[in-house]
C-alpha cells in the first residue's frame, strides 16, 4: 500500500504528500487529508514564491528600514498605495527622481519585494545599463523577442539608474520598445538623478526622447527625494 501511494502521489505531481505522508499524525481521515493537502500546498507556495524571488533579480534588502523623511508625494498617491502596490494594480508607473544615495534603490525594491510576498506578483529588476545591454545581446543574436516575451509576462518592471550612463542610439531604441511594452499593460518604476529636461543627454535624440518621457509618464506618480545623500551622511559620522 505505501509504495502505492507514493506511486499515485507522484503520477499526480504531490511531491510533499509523496514524501511526508507517512509522518502525518491525525484522529480522522478526513483530518488526514486536510493536514495532507494543506502541507501540500503550503510547499507549492513556497516553492513558487522562491522561484519569484530568484527570477526578480531584486538587491538583498533584509535588515534595511525605509524612511520616508524629505520624501515629497503627489495628492493622488499615498505611502500605503506606493508600499502595498496598489498602483501595481492600477497599472500605473513610478518615477523616483533625487540625487544619489538618498534611497531610491531602496524604496524601488521595496516595492518589489512587497509584490512578491504580498501579491505573488511577477517582477524584475534591472539597472538600466543592464538591461540595454542585454537587449544589445539578444538583438545581435536574434533572441529579442525572447526577451521581450519575458518583460511581458511582468506585473512589474524596475528600472534603475537611468541617467548614470548615456546610452548609444540603438540601446535607447530598444528601451523605449520596452517602454512601449509595457505602456498601460504593466506597471514600471524608474529611478532617476535627473530632471525631464535632462533627459536628452541620456537617449540623445530629442524626438526619442520626448517620445519616451511622454509614454512614462502618463499614469505615473512623481516621488520626489529632497534629502541629503545616506552615504555622504554615515562618511560624515565615521570620520
Amino acid at each position: 500500500m505505501r509504495r502505492t501511494i507514493e506511486e499515485h502521489a507522484k503520477r499526480l505531481k504531490l511531491s510533499w504528500i509523496r514524501e511526508h505522508y507517512h509522518e502525518v499524525e491525525a484522529t480522522t481521515h478526513e483530518e488526514f487529508l486536510f493536514k495532507l493537502f494543506e502541507q501540500e500546498i503550503q510547499q507549492r507556495e513556497k516553492r513558487k514564491l522562491d522561484l519569484l524571488i530568484r527570477q526578480s533579480s531584486l538587491p538583498d534588502i533584509s535588515g534595511r528600514q525605509f524612511d520616508w523623511n524629505g520624501i515629497h508625494l503627489n495628492s493622488e498617491l499615498s505611502k500605503d498605495d506606493v508600499l502595498t502596490g496598489r498602483f501595481i494594480e492600477r497599472k500605473e508607473n513610478l518615477i523616483l527622481y533625487g540625487g544619489v544615495g538618498v534611497g531610491k534603490t531602496l524604496l524601488a525594491s521595496l516595492c518589489g519585494w512587497n509584490a512578491i510576498h504580498h501579491a505573488q506578483r511577477k517582477v524584475r529588476f534591472y539597472t538600466v545599463a543592464q538591461l540595454v545591454n542585454q537587449l544589445l545581446e539578444a538583438n545581435s543574436k536574434g533572441t529579442l523577442g525572447k526577451l521581450y516575451k519575458q518583460i511581458e509576462s511582468l506585473d512589474l518592471l524596475i528600472l534603475d539608474e537611468l541617467g548614470y550612463v548615456p546610452l548609444h542610439k540603438q540601446g535607447a531604441e530598444l528601451l523605449f520598445q520596452v517602454l512601449n511594452l509595457c505602456y498601460e499593460q504593466r506597471s514600471v518604476i524608474v529611478t532617476t538623478n535627473l530632471q525631464f529636461g535632462q533627459w536628452n543627454h541620456i537617449f540623445g535624440d530629442p524626438i526619442l526622447t520626448e517620445a519616451f518621457i511622454d509614454r512614462l509618464i502618463h499614469y505615473s506618480h512623481l516621488l520626489v527625494f529632497n534629502r541629503e545623500s545616506f552615504r555622504h551622511k554615515e562618511s560624515l559620522l565615521n570620520r
